[in-house]
């Protein structure tokens, strides 16, 4: 009996998740949730959408991509690749999309398809600009390296995303 409830519940946050992300922003009216990235190279992460709020820490990297959860005027509510998240200005965000590589040594290849040439490697933890994305590759820009990764090593994509 437990069993069934657990996977009855699990079925019914993962169609809660479904429906989650055909909402529209109540500030913006863009999507939600949504990915963008870190404008400044600085950014502070306060525990409520305000000034007043107190800030619970930093954001370091420039680039580093941010999913937005919720909107309060001004303010976004982002989370980052480990959960970790809080209000931030939304003037310190840009909607130029990124990702980050979560395995080590990742092929850069010239083609989508893993026997094509490989143009570089790139390591666990770097930030990558996102370019076209199929049901399974990513065109992705490191530095100045460019090349298709598969998209399961990316963290900052919706699931099932397809880019132009």
């Amino acid at each position: 009996m437990g069993l069934r409830v657990f996977g009855m519940a699990v079925a019914i946050i993962s169609v809660m998740a479904s429906a989650a992300w055909a909402e529209r922003g109540p500030v913006t009216n863009l999507p939600m949730p949504r990915f963008v990235s870190l404008k400044a190279s600085e950014g502070n992460v306060r525990r409520g959408p305000s000034l007043s709020h107190r800030i619970d820490w930093v954001f370091k990297h420039r680039n580093m991509p941010l999913q937005i959860v919720a909107e309060h005027g001004h303010w976004r509510r982002v989370v980052d690749q480990d959960g970790a998240g809080g209000w931030v200005h939304y003037t310190l965000l840009s909607g130029v999309r990124t990702v980050r590589i979560t395995e080590d040594m990742v092929p850069l290849h010239h083609l989508a398809d893993a026997s094509s040439p490989v143009n570089a490697y790139s390591e666990a933890g770097v930030i990558a600009r996102l370019g076209k994305c199929n049901e399974d590759w990513c065109r992705v820009t490191v530095d100045r390296s460019k090349g298709w990764v598969p998209r399961d090593v990316l963290w900052g994509l919706m699931p099932g995303e397809v880019r132009d």
